[in-house]
């Protein structure tokens, strides 16, 4: 009954998905195109029975790229996403080696129409993206579903439990449930996931390789900035907080002329605002997208895909989403380049790396702008600090790996059962 009540809400609600949709084509032009797929109607031919790998958005994405790698070793592989910034990345990084699609809306219609066109041998979800028709629909069919690097903080879970009978069909429709640590799984218990389904592998964000290719970036990369004595890179800005970083680098600046900020904001529609921000300030900029470095105060890393060559090339790495409400993002493509990583208070999508980053001397918490300048120019005058910090962050890294190769066991074995006994 509660499964019945979602979808009738859904399709109430449908004018203002789609009022959203639109909306954000404001700042987004692409998310107006490719409504038909995103309702499951299909103009040209697909290829059934791969693996579903569901990446919401990039950090997703990043976060399963490995993994994404080594399962198309063995198997045809769909990934599917629901930003158009998420699908650019798929076919950056994947081209015509994967078969890429948005993730339907939840629409009853839609999901059927779905999992008819493709028969997928399984479907496989980052963290919690939990759609409740996309999962009980799959289960219905006999397709095994798999969510993993899940995580589910308190606060989630009060969410869930309100709507307590829809969570437990959803969670008795999981297959496999991997996630980051036992009080993750704990949770998850309260909801109904069942105790043998439930696996504890930690996090695949710890298993970072940097390859040759980025290494290959990285040393072109480098000339450009050689004649800056102190480069400090801010990843994955918004709005309201790359005014307090560019605020804090124009302190910077005041003792250290030559310093130089590389500022990469979340997402591409901010691209242009930060370019303005800049200009209204007067301050000197280089955009990475259209011209090498020359000097300037800031250079604008106006692309996407580019984030470890950015922190390789950096001395020390403010992680955005911190300095606002919003939860903070991923600190360990830094800590994978030995840099000291400093965040804002606002962390809780990543509660499984920061307190164990911040306890052991590896991260610096600031609450605002003054904060954060006066721990730039602190590390700026102290190449012993940022070493220290930067071979902390690494050690935590290192010690958390595995969790790709335990999870990608766990993937196999579940399709080859499903197989087996269907």
């Amino acid at each position: 009954m509660a499964h019945l009540i979602y979808s009738l809400v859904l399709y109430i609600l449908s004018p203002l998905v789609f009022l959203h949709l639109w909306l954000r084509g404001k700042k987004a032009p692409d998310y107006r195109k490719r409504w038909a797929e995103r309702l499951a109607f299909y103009h040209s031919p697909i290829k059934r029975n791969t693996v579903v790998i569901h990446c919401a958005s990039v950090g997703e994405l990043m976060a399963a790229s490995k993994l994404i790698h080594k399962l198309k070793e063995q198997y045809d592989i769909t990934v599917t996403c629901n930003t158009p910034t998420g699908s650019a990345e798929i076919k950056k990084q994947f081209g015509e080696s994967v078969q890429h699609l948005y993730l339907p809306l939840d629409f009853s219609g839609a999901i059927t129409r779905f999992l008819a066109a493709l028969k997928p041998k399984a479907i496989i979800i980052l963290e919690t993206e939990l759609w409740p028709n996309l999962i009980i629909k799959a289960q219905q069919q006999h397709i095994p579903v798999c969510v993993i690097n899940a995580r589910l903080s308190e606060k989630s879970l009060k969410g869930y439990q309100r709507i307590l009978p829809l969570s437990k069909n959803i969670m008795r429709s999981i297959n496999l449930l991997a996630v980051h640590n036992q009080q993750d799984a704990e949770r998850f218990l309260q909801l109904g996931i069942a105790d043998n389904n439930t696996k504890v592998t930690g996090s695949i964000k710890f298993d970072i390789d940097v390859s040759d290719t980025i290494e290959d970036k990285i040393t072109a990369l480098k000339p450009q900035l050689a004649n800056h004595e102190f480069i400090w890179i801010a990843g994955s800005t918004h709005p309201g907080e790359y005014e307090q970083v560019i605020s804090a680098h124009l302190a910077l600046l005041a003792q250290k002329p030559n310093a130089l900020l590389i500022i990469a904001p979340r997402h591409p529609e901010q691209f242009n605002k930060v370019a303005d921000y800049l200009r209204q300030n007067n301050i000197s900029f280089s955009q990475r997208s259209k011209e090498a470095h020359t000097g300037q105060s800031v250079l604008l890393a106006d692309t996407m895909g580019e984030m470890l060559v950015l922190f390789g090339a950096s001395q020390c790495a403010f992680i955005g989403g911190s300095l606002i409400e919003r939860g903070g993002h991923n600190p360990l493509e830094a800590a994978a380049f030995n840099i000291p990583i400093i965040t804002g208070p606002s962390y809780t999508n990543f509660l499984h790396v920061y307190p164990q980053l911040i306890s052991s001397n590896a991260c610096i918490c600031v609450d605002s702008s003054n904060a954060l300048f006066d721990n730039l120019i602190s590390l700026s005058n102290d190449p012993e600090k940022r070493k220290m910090l930067g071979e902390n962050a690494y050690q935590i890294l290192n010690a958390n790996r595995g969790a790709l190769k335990r999870t990608l066991t766990l993937i196999e074995n579940e399709i080859t059962h499903d197989t087996v006994t269907h």
